[in-house]
């Protein structure tokens, strides 16, 4: 079967097999997903608003090469939007575990990184959404994390989570599972 589900921390991550067969464009030309082929059926797994790594990880593919890709599965449009029903299953990414069985080259699974607190970053709306540190290594924590966090300038930093390098090249992004041995969501969030 290709789906199998896992539970990391307080996410139910779901680790689904298939064939790629295209990416998949937001209205202003960026990449923000990738539909993959599971025993005939299309799974779509969607990427963080700007995350030109996620993106990336896709870059090149040919259509049909075998990949595993883990994620959390979306519910249905919020009440009050004026979405559709969606076509098929929608997964939020969460990393890309493989391509034709083995590990992807920008990947790492479960990284540390240490350093000081420079500077806050901050997502599309303006609201901070991870730190920067002292090694130039970006960890995001999403909004509500970095206010359960309350970090602040010149705090030490011990993050764990998954990572790859920055498409600078000149540091990695920590989607932060703990910082300082504290989960980053609360249980029951995603």
């Amino acid at each position: 079967m290709p789906h199998s589900h896992e539970h990391h921390d307080t996410l139910d991550v779901w680790s689904v097999e298939g064939r790629f067969q295209h990416l998949i464009y937001s209205p202003k030309g960026g990449i923000e997903g990738v539909l993959i082929d599971t025993d005939g059926v299309a799974t779509q797994f969607v990427f963080e608003r700007h995350d030109e790594a996620a993106a990336s990880a896709f870059a090149g593919l040919q259509v049909g090469q075998a990949l595993v890709i883990e994620g959390t599965e979306e519910g249905p449009s919020p009440k009050g939007k004026t979405k559709g029903d969606a076509a098929h299953t929608v997964y939020r990414f969460e990393r890309l575990a493989s391509i034709d069985g083995q590990p992807p080259q920008y990947a790492k699974a479960d990284e540390r990184v240490d350093g000081e607190v420079v500077r806050f970053n901050y997502a599309r709306h303006g609201e901070a959404n991870g730190v920067v540190l002292d090694t130039g290594d970006f960890v995001h924590t999403r909004p509500e994390g970095l206010a359960r966090l309350g970090l602040k300038i010149g705090d030490k930093v011990r993050a764990e989570g998954r990572a790859h390098l920055l498409v600078t090249g000149e540091g990695r992004v920590v989607e932060a599972a703990r910082v300082n041995g504290r989960p980053v969501r609360e249980a029951g969030t995603s």
